[in-house]
């Protein structure tokens, strides 16, 4: 790791700490050069996610896109902010568990539906009627009684 400072190579490490649930590392460095202190992180890399539109495009995975449509689904009910970083978390995890590279946006759509269904059903309903595309309310009628 390069000092900041002067960009010798070399340094100790002062002190290491289990950040983000234990999926980084935070350590304390000092240059053996200067002496100059400095902090890295350490992550684990992983490949990105593809998510495969509707129309067959290809568009990385973002939590920020889950994250939205789950606020705007959830608007002016009684959902914490935590909840919704629980739910989109947990969607993530469970999309990079699956150890595929690809996904379609219809099986993160189901994810996110299987989440607010346990959490609000308004919410739930919410989304569903934008992620589902009713035609009409007779299809959107249907979809209520089948709940």
């Amino acid at each position: 790791m390069k000092c900041s400072n002067c960009g010798n190579e070399e340094s100790k490490v002062l002190d290491s700490r289990l950040i983000n649930e234990g999926n980084s590392i935070r350590r304390r460095r000092e240059c053996l050069k200067c002496g100059k202190r400095f902090t890295t992180f350490e992550t684990i890399e992983t490949t990105p996610i593809l998510v495969i539109k509707n129309d067959q495009t290809r568009e990385e995975f973002s939590k920020e896109k889950i994250k939205n449509g789950i606020i705007k689904a959830g608007g002016k009910r009684p959902i914490s902010m935590s909840q919704i970083d629980e739910i989109v978390d947990e969607i993530e995890k469970e999309i990079q568990n699956s150890l595929k590279s690809e996904i379609e946006s219809k099986a993160i759509g189901e994810m996110v539906m299987s989440k607010l269904k346990k959490l609000d059903q308004i919410a739930y309903i919410r989304f569903a009627s934008i992620y589902r595309e009713f035609t009409d309310v007779t299809n959107f009628i249907n979809f209520l009684k089948n709940m």
